[in-house]
C-alpha cells in the first residue's frame, strides 16, 4: 500500500512541477530574461532543465525520505551483496558441515548402537562374573581364614618352640648349677663324714630385734649387728683362735633392703643366715640377711602339741622317743607360725623324772601329753613350754601334771 502512495504521490509532484516548470519557461520566454549572458532562449531551457532536474531530485529526495527500503537499496546494495555473498559462503560451508555433523552423528548414532549392544555384553558378562566370583569370594575368606588360622597356628608353634628353648635353657641351666651343688654337696659331704663343716647353709649365724628411735641410728645398729654375726662366724669356723674381722660378707643390696627396712617405724626382727656350708679354717663365710616385721607368734598358755602314750609304750626308751616327738612337734608348730627360735627350752632336768614317772604308771593306762606355751613370744624370743598330762579318754577319772618343776 506504500509503494502505490509513493507512486501517486510521485505522479502528482512530477505533474506540478511540469506545469511549474513550463509556466516558468514560459514566462522567461515571454519576459525575454537572461541568466549568465545566455539568450533569452536558451534561458528558457535552462530553466526547463533545471525544473526538470528539481522534478527529479524531489521526487528521488521523496522516494528516499518516504521508502526505507529504497534508502537500503540505493546506498547500502553493495555492501548487502558482499554480506549475501559471504551468508551464501557461510551457508555452503555451515551446509558441509552440517552434512559432515549428519554424517558424524549418523556414525555416532552407529557407534552409540554398537556400545549399547557392548554395554549389553558387558553387562552379560558382569552377571556371568558376579554369579561366578560369589562361589570365589566364599572361598577366598575361607583361604584366607586358613591363612590366619596356620599364622595363629605358625605362632603358637613359635612360642612353644621359643618356650621350649627358654625351658631347655632353664634346664641347661639348672643341670649346670646342680653339677655345681653336686659337687658342692660331695664336698660337704665328705667334710660331714670328716666333721669338718663348722656352718651348714641357711644357719643362723645372728638373730636380734630392732626397734630404732632415730632413724640416723640405723647405720650403727647395721654394724653392731654385723659385728655380732662376724663374731660367731669367726668361732665357729675358727675355734680357739681370736675372732677375725671381716670375715662375714653380706651383699650390698642386704644391706641397704636392711636399712630401708628397719628405718620404718615399728619393731623388727633381722636374722643374719649363712649362704652355704662352710668349712673349718675357712676365711670368710657368705650370708644374706632376712628381716620381717615383729609379732606375736605364740601367746601365754596356748596349746602347741599333743602326743599319746600308748598302754605298751613302758620303756624308758619309748617313753623318751614320745616325749622327743611331742618337744619336735611343738618346735614345728612355732616355726610354722613364724618363729625363729632355733629349740624348744624345757626344764631337761624334770625328763628323768617324768621318763620314770610315765614308765612306772599303771598297766595299761595310755596318757595324753600336751605341751603349753609358758609366755606370750614374739618371733625372735625363745619358745618356753610346760609338758601336762592326763588319762587318755577310756582311762577313768582324769589326773593332771604341769609346771616345769611339777613332773
Amino acid at each position: 500500500m506504500t509503494g502505490w502512495l509513493l507512486i501517486l504521490a510521485l505522479l502528482v509532484l512530477g505533474g506540478v512541477l511540469s506545469t511549474l516548470g513550463d509556466r516558468l519557461g514560459s514566462l522567461v520566454g515571454k519576459s525575454r530574461l537572461s541568466l549568465f549572458n545566455l539568450r533569452p532562449r536558451k534561458t528558457a531551457v535552462l530553466i526547463t532543465v533545471l525544473t526538470g532536474s528539481l522534478i527529479s531530485a524531489l521526487s528521488l529526495g521523496l522516494m528516499l525520505l518516504v521508502s526505507q527500503q529504497l534508502r537500503v537499496g540505493l546506498f547500502e546494495l553493495d555492501r548487502i551483496e558482499h554480506r549475501l555473498r559471504d551468508s551464501r559462503t557461510s551457508l555452503s560451508r555451515s551446509q558441509a558441515e552440517l552434512k559432515r555433523s549428519h554424517s558424524d552423528l549418523l556414525q555416532a548414532e552407529k557407534g552409540r548402537k554398537q556400545a549399547r549392544q557392548l554395554l549389553a555384553e558387558a553387562k552379560r558378562q558382569a552377571r556371568s562374573l558376579r554369579a561366578a566370583l560369589g562361589p570365589l569370594m566364599q572361598q577366598r575368606l575361607a583361604l584366607e581364614q586358613q591363612r590366619d588360622q596356620l599364622n595363629r597356628d605358625i605362632r603358637a608353634k613359635d612360642a612353644d618352640i621359643q618356650r621350649n628353648q627358654q625351658e631347655l635353657a632353664q634346664v641347661k641351666g639348672r643341670i649346670v648349677a646342680a653339677r655345681k651343688q653336686l659337687k658342692e654337696q660331695e664336698t660337704t659331704l665328705w667334710a660331714l663324714r670328716r666333721g669338718d663343716v663348722a656352718i651348714r647353709s641357711g644357719q643362723p649365724l645372728w638373730i636380734d630385734k630392732v626397734t630404732l628411735q632415730n632413724p640416723s641410728q640405723s647405720r650403727e645398729v647395721i654394724q653392731a649387728l654385723l659385728n655380732k654375726a662376724n663374731e660367731v662366724a669367726s668361732i665357729l669356723v675358727l675355734p680357739g683362735q681370736s675372732p677375725k674381722r671381716e670375715m662375714l660378707q653380706v651383699r650390698p643390696s642386704d644391706i641397704s633392703k636392711l636399712e630401708n627396712a628397719i628405718t620404718k617405724p615399728g619393731s623388727w626382727v633381722v636374722s643374719i643366715l649363712s649362704a652355704g656350708n662352710v668349712l673349718l679354717g675357712e676365711n670368710y663365710v657368705r650370708a644374706f640377711v632376712d628381716v620381717r616385721a615383729n609379732r606375736l607368734v605364740v601367746r601365754q598358755g596356748e596349746q602347741m602339741a599333743s602326743a599319746i602314750l600308748g598302754a605298751d609304750e613302758r620303756s624308758p626308751q619309748e617313753v623318751q622317743n614320745r616325749l622327743t616327738q611331742l618337744l619336735v612337734s611343738t618346735f614345728s608348730r612355732a616355726q610354722s607360725q613364724g618363729s625363729l627360735a632355733v629349740q624348744v627350752d624345757y626344764d631337761l632336768g624334770s625328763l628323768p623324772r617324768l621318763i620314770k614317772l610315765f614308765s612306772e604308771r599303771p598297766s595299761g593306762q595310755t596318757l595324753r601329753l600336751e605341751s603349753f606355751s609358758q609366755r606370750d613370744s614374739d618371733i625372735a624370743d625363745p619358745l618356753v613350754v610346760d609338758i601336762r598330762w592326763q588319762p587318755a579318754p577310756g582311762n577313768g577319772q582324769a589326773a593332771a601334771g604341769a609346771g616345769r618343776n611339777q613332773p
